[in-house]
């Protein structure tokens, strides 16, 4: 069993019962962390995966594609709502999800502006706002869904 899903002041003694859920719990918050961390990398590299010299902040491939007149923020913006998407597998519940596509749709329209929407892109970094949106709904859950193995 993981000690990380014991605070220190958790006594070491589990029921069996308690034990199996936490056992079955761990497994499929295993598999959503997993998810979570591939959404993680895609979102990085879209909105901060290299460094170029001079520039204070990484860019990603937003911004790069977003060069690309009339179709680079649309090719985007389909990533995004890869990443959308792949939070609804999550559970993500739809009020967050509606304020991710709020930050999508945000990047893209900015993003149409010619290099004015390219300098937002380096900043506005939507799809790393998006995955933590998502990221801090999912580890809410999970330490709801601990406690109530833990005392269920």
């Amino acid at each position: 069993m993981s000690s990380s899903l014991y605070p220190a002041s958790d006594p070491d003694i589990v029921p069996p019962g308690a034990q199996s859920r936490l056992e079955e719990l761990n497994a499929r918050h295993d598999v959503e962390a997993a998810s979570l961390a591939r959404l993680e990398g895609l979102a990085t590299l879209m909105d901060a995966q290299f460094n170029i010299p001079f520039l204070p902040i990484p860019i990603g491939l937003d911004t790069l594609v977003g060069l690309i007149p009339g179709i680079g923020d649309t090719i985007s913006m389909g990533v995004s709502g890869f990443i959308i998407a792949g939070a609804g597998r999550l559970d993500v519940p739809r009020s967050k999800l509606g304020s991710m596509c709020g930050n999508m749709l945000i990047d893209w329209i900015i993003g149409l502006v010619p290099i004015i929407g390219d300098l937002f892109d380096i900043g506005w970094r939507g799809n790393m706002r998006n995955v933590r949106i998502a990221r801090e709904h999912i580890e809410v859950r999970w330490e709801t869904e601990r406690a109530a193995a833990l005392h269920g």
